[in-house]
C-alpha cells in the first residue's frame, strides 16, 4: 500500500515531534504493509513551510530507516490566498515529489465560491488537486453535493482510511462510505500524526473496502492510484462517479478534456 498523506517529518507541525517518533511511525506503517509514504507537512499560516528544511529532514529520516520504507515529499496545502498565488508561480514547491499532484485542504467552516475557479486555474497550470478528507470537513458534511462540481471539473478526492472505521465520528464514517458507493474517492490515506491517537495504519481499512466494495476497489484506492500520484503519472481510467440520485456524472470533465483520462 502507498500512503500519500502522512505527517511523518519531525519538528515541523502537529505530526511527529522528533526523529525517534518519525522512525517509530515509519516502522508501524511498514509492519502494516505500507511500502511508500509521502511526507506531507502542513503548509498554512500556523506552520512555516520551507522545502529546503523539509528535504534535510527527509534525508535524515531516510538514513535512519535504511530502506525499510520508501519516502517521498509533498505537503498538506491550505487553500489560502497567499498559498494559491505562490503555488501558481512555484508549483513544484508544494506538489507530491515535485510532480503534478497537490493535496489541498479546505478550511473547516467556510469554502469560498471562488474555489471552482482556483481548481480550474490549477489544472490549466498542470497541477492536479487532490481534495483531502472531505468527509471530515463540516461544510461538506452539510452539503456533500458541492463535491460534484469539483469532481466534474477534474479534482480528485482522498478520504482518511480511519474515517471508514469510525475514527472521526459517525458523520465522517457515513459520508466516507457514501462517497465510496458513489465512486467519488480516488485515494485512501492515513493522515497519520503519531503512533497513538492517529497511527499510520491502512490494512484494516483495505480489508474492509475489499470486503464491502470489492478487492479491485481496495487496490485502486490504496495501491494503483497512490502509486500514480507518487511517481507523477496519469491515473488509469476511473469509474464514473454518480450523483445522489444515482445518475452517472464525470463523463465530460475538464480532466477528460485536458488530459484525455
Amino acid at each position: 500500500m502507498i500512503d500519500i498523506h502522512h505527517h511523518l517529518l519531525f519538528g515541523l507541525d502537529d505530526g511527529a515531534d522528533d526523529i525517534e517518533t518519525s522512525v517509530a511511525m515509519a516502522e508501524v506503517a511498514a509492519a502494516d504493509g505500507i511500502t511508500h509514504v509521502v511526507c506531507t507537512p502542513h503548509a498554512n499560516s500556523r506552520y512555516h513551510f520551507d522545502p529546503a528544511i523539509n528535504q534535510v529532514k527527509l534525508e535524515q529520516l531516510r538514513e535512519r530507516l535504511d530502506g525499510k520504507i520508501i519516502l517521498g515529499l509533498g505537503c498538506d496545502f491550505h487553500l489560502s490566498f497567499d498559498n494559491i498565488e505562490d503555488a501558481m508561480n512555484h508549483p513544484a514547491k508544494y506538489t507530491i515529489n515535485q510532480k503534478m499532484y497537490l493535496l489541498v485542504e479546505f478550511a473547516d467552516f467556510a469554502i469560498p465560491q471562488r474555489m471552482t475557479h482556483v481548481f480550474y486555474e490549477f489544472l490549466l497550470a498542470g497541477i492536479h488537486p487532490i481534495i483531502t478528507h472531505p468527509e471530515r470537513n463540516m461544510t461538506i458534511q452539510k452539503a456533500p453535493q458541492r463535491l460534484d462540481e469539483w469532481l466534474n471539473g477534474g479534482c480528485l478526492v482522498q478520504v482518511t482510511a480511519s474515517s471508514l472505521m469510525g475514527r472521526f465520528g459517525r458523520t465522517a464514517m457515513s459520508l466516507s462510505h457514501r462517497l465510496l458507493r458513489e465512486n467519488k474517492v480516488h485515494f485512501l490515506a492515513t493522515d497519520a500524526h503519531n503512533i497513538e491517537s492517529r497511527p499510520p495504519l491502512m490494512k484494516e481499512t483495505f480489508n474492509l473496502v475489499a470486503k464491502q466494495y470489492g478487492p479491485e476497489t481496495a487496490e485502486r484506492l490504496c495501491i494503483t492510484n497512490p502509486r500514480a500520484a507518487f511517481f507523477g503519472e496519469e491515473l488509469p481510467p476511473q469509474p464514473h462517479f454518480a450523483s445522489e440520485n444515482g445518475h452517472a456524472l464525470g463523463k465530460r470533465s475538464l480532466w477528460n478534456r485536458l488530459f484525455g483520462n
